[in-house]
């Protein structure tokens, strides 16, 4: 994930070119750790809040997301260490642990 500012930096400051050269890191972080990533998700764009109230437009720091199994939640951690999102200062992935129904 990437602070709000930090994705408005990163879109201004950036050529397409540049976008286009960290998506191929991303592809390759991919094929590295194919055997263990179940999706590779996507970017997510603006956020609807529903609420008993209603409807409302908001924005989080949810950039993306991607599906990966491990033995462990350490271990699906691990997966990340070398991503290419560290790149980007301010950039954390938070691991989220989905427990069987």
């Amino acid at each position: 994930m990437l602070p709000i500012a930090a994705i408005d930096q990163m879109m201004q400051n950036s050529t397409p070119e540049q976008r286009q050269a960290g998506m191929e890191e991303w592809k390759n972080w991919q094929k590295t750790h194919a055997s263990d990533v179940v999706e590779m998700g996507a970017p997510v764009g603006r956020n609807k809040r529903v609420t008993g109230s209603g409807v409302t437009d908001t924005r989080n720091e949810v950039g993306g997301y991607s599906i990966v199994q491990a033995e462990s939640h350490d271990a699906a951690a691990k997966l990340f260490s070398d991503n290419p999102h560290f790149k980007i200062p301010g950039a954390y992935i938070d691991i989220m642990e989905c427990t069987a129904m």
